[in-house]
């Protein structure tokens, strides 16, 4: 009996800590603001009304007009209704300014960002505890999130101009210099090399883009089946090979047999970015080793390179669109692919990370859930 008695009780004492939480909630929106503004407009003009029937009754006996009012209740009450509507006008004015200037605040900077200021902030008062603060914190978040993506936007375009840019420009002034004459052959041979080779990076350059684009704009994954995974890395790795023998760099395939139900095309651009860059900034006569593990609910893909490896700064962006953190393998890059082999490895469920030391060579890491 007394533990249903103390049950009965530890209730009604929730109901009413409940109940109490409530009516603090209420307090902080804007319903109970708007419910006290008319409150206060309806009292103040009401008592503002009443003080001039007031000084109406007492000036009666010395004005004959106003008596003739006071004395006839039509006219009476509708002088006192008049009156109680226009303090009710003029109060509603006065303290509508103050209850509505956040909202006045946030409609000015709503046509600050019409205009293209995207560093606008509207200064938050209450602290986002009414339905109004809470607006303004919202509103000041997605203004920071278009200032980023426009500064996004604006270093995209930047990067993309100089990427065309560039070739096209030593296209056009060794073309010239071909059509001067006058060149003998080896020099003649030399500019229509270098003619080919940045028409090819132009031409890889755009593929890459629209490869990265339709990425970027796909959220599912189709054409999924079964395969190898280790005999995709062996592709991979032989798809490199006149790179590293032409660099006598040694390559350690240590490769688990797996099968993984993927879409192979999208993960073959994983493999053939990672391989690729780990040979590119490997020196000669080095060692990538391309491992491949199983575990029970996900496989683990590392590519490890002793090649120059990479500062914190360069691994906070290295999968950033167009960067390039080494600058001497400018011309055999475009700064995409890094960038494409993320995207892949995000749409496919997994993660890929980086850990890598200047000199000391880096190692990428897939882990793709099975």
């Amino acid at each position: 009996m007394r533990g249903r008695l103390q049950k009965k009780s530890d209730t009604q004492q929730k109901k009413r800590v409940g109940a109490e939480k409530s009516m603090i909630r209420f307090r902080h929106t804007l319903r109970w603001r708007l419910t006290l503004f008319v409150f206060a407009v309806t009292i103040t003009s009401g008592l503002l009304t009443v003080l001039l029937a007031i000084a109406l009754v007492l000036l009666a006996p010395s004005t004959p007009w106003i008596a003739s009012v006071i004395f006839n209740p039509t006219s009476f009450c509708l002088l006192l209704l008049v009156v109680c509507s226009i303090f009710g006008t003029l109060l509603s004015g006065v303290f509508g300014k103050y209850y509505l200037r956040p909202l006045k605040r946030l409609i000015d900077a709503t046509n600050e960002v019409k205009k293209g200021n995207f560093k606008i902030q509207v200064e938050q008062i209450d602290r986002a505890r009414t339905e109004m603060g809470q607006l303004i914190e919202s509103f000041n978040e997605m203004v920071r999130e278009l200032d980023s993506t426009e500064l996004f936007r604006n270093d995209f375009i930047n990067n993309f101009s100089h990427e065309f840019k560039t070739p096209i420009v030593s296209i056009r002034g060794f073309a010239k210099e071909m059509e001067i004459g006058g060149l003998d052959p080896d020099r003649q041979r030399e500019y229509a090399h270098i003619i080919a080779e940045e028409a090819d990076r132009l031409s890889k350059l755009s593929i890459n883009i629209l490869e990265l684009s339709k990425l970027e704009n796909q959220q599912i994954v189709t054409d999924k089946e079964l395969f190898y995974l280790d005999e995709q890395l062996r592709q991979s790795i032989l798809l490199h090979e006149p790179t590293w023998n032409a660099k006598n760099i040694e390559i350690i395939p240590e490769l688990e047999e797996i099968k993984y139900y993927g879409n192979q095309e999208l993960l073959f651009h994983v493999w053939n970015n990672l391989i690729g860059n780990a040979i590119k900034f490997t020196p000669e006569c080095g060692t990538v080793t391309v491992r491949l593990t199983d575990a029970p609910d996900f496989v683990t893909v590392a590519v490890i390179d002793t090649g120059i490896g990479m500062s914190d700064e360069i691994k906070e962006r290295i999968f950033e669109k167009f960067y390039q953190g080494d600058l001497s393998h400018h011309r055999v890059g475009n700064g995409i692919g890094l960038t494409m082999a993320h995207r892949a490895v995000t749409l496919a469920g997994g993660e890929i990370t980086v850990e890598s030391s200047p000199n000391l060579g880096s190692t990428f890491t897939v882990v793709l859930p099975k």
